[in-house]
């Protein structure tokens, strides 16, 4: 692929780079010499801020595009970044090409609502889409990958390639559009784009004409995701099949409330859930069946490992009649927040 984006003059943006944006620019420079292409390979940094959170795992700011406008600048044939916005990998590329400068707020923000259109891939063509039953689903089967052909005034047309499966229409576009925002500014680093003057229209098969979007100056901060070990987990999600399921999820709401109790080291935060998929008069064990599931979680991993999975399983023998569990607890499990 690199070998053929570089024969067609393609140049390649990729916020693939993680905790070492420069570790993997090495690795694409060694590639590129062991398949002899005169590729310029450019990193974008800046974005690890861990050694300022002491006791976090990573922390990273979400970055803007002109780093990588400066790369493209600069001659870049890849650019690898960090964390980025998703939209930074249009607004960037954009500003590069039609030499845009960082106070250019209506032209960045449709470059902006161009890259959050395109940042959830096959979503923008007919994929997770609530008014899937209006399209055939051989039409839906293998959505394509979108596009957009993103214009000096910061307009766009979003399509997908000819013959690819899917839909782009104003429905899935405006699905897309409203995609985890929270309001009518939609804030980035490079630009505030502000959704509610944007407006849609049919371009054509599979093409929809992106206009009239205005941007504000973006916020004075950055957005920065810190990550911290919560703790340990650990799960079960016991199966009640057929009659008195309350009754039966009591008893074992007790009888592990009891165990936990008495155990060396309790869990800090214990949660049951009872679903409730079964169904009265079932043809099936299935769909007899309703699933209680409990989850424990605590600093220490001891308090939520075997003590835990033990009082699980030793139940099979004592518990409510037709005890059994989806799988057996394994050890605790660390997780971030």
């Amino acid at each position: 692929c690199l070998g053929l984006a570089h024969e067609r003059g393609v140049r390649i943006v990729a916020n693939a780079g993680g905790l070492n944006p420069a570790g993997l620019a090495a690795r694409v420079r060694e590639l590129a010499d062991r398949l002899g292409l005169p590729v310029r390979v450019a990193h974008v940094e800046g974005d690890d801020l861990t050694a300022s959170h002491p006791g976090g795992l990573a922390a990273h700011a979400y970055l803007g595009g002109f780093g990588i406008a400066a790369c493209l600048s600069a001659g870049a044939d890849v650019v690898v970044t960090g964390r980025v916005t998703d939209a930074s990998l249009v607004t960037g590329p954009a500003a590069a090409h039609f030499g845009w400068r960082p106070d250019d707020w209506d032209r960045l923000a449709g470059a902006t609502v161009a890259g959050h259109l395109l940042e959830c891939g096959a979503q923008v063509t007919g994929g997770n889409y609530a008014f899937f039953a209006d399209h055939a689903l051989d039409r839906l089967r293998h959505p394509g990958f979108p596009l957009a052909e993103l214009h000096d005034d910061g307009s766009a047309v979003l399509t997908k390639h000819p013959g690819t499966g899917g839909v782009v229409d104003t429905g899935t576009v405006t699905a897309q559009l409203l995609y985890e925002t929270g309001g009518a500014r939609y804030a980035g680093p490079d630009v505030t784009a502000r959704l509610d003057t944007v407006r849609l229209r049919e371009d054509g098969p599979d093409r929809v004409r992106v206009e009239g979007a205005r941007g504000e100056a973006p916020p004075p901060t950055l957005k920065v995701g810190v990550n911290r070990l919560g703790g340990f987990r650990n799960e079960v999600t016991f199966v009640l099949t057929g009659l008195d399921i309350e009754r039966k999820a009591e008893l074992v709401r007790r009888q592990l409330d009891d165990a936990l109790r008495a155990a060396e080291r309790a869990p800090a935060e214990v949660r049951w859930d009872l679903v409730r998929t079964d169904r009265p008069d079932a043809d099936t064990e299935e769909t007899a069946s309703a699933l209680l599931r409990l989850v424990v979680r605590d600093r220490d991993p001891e308090a939520v490992g075997r003590a835990f999975s033990g009082a699980a399983v030793e139940l099979a023998l004592a518990g409510y009649p037709g005890f059994h569990v989806l799988a057996p607890p394994g050890k605790g499990a660390p997780y971030g927040v």
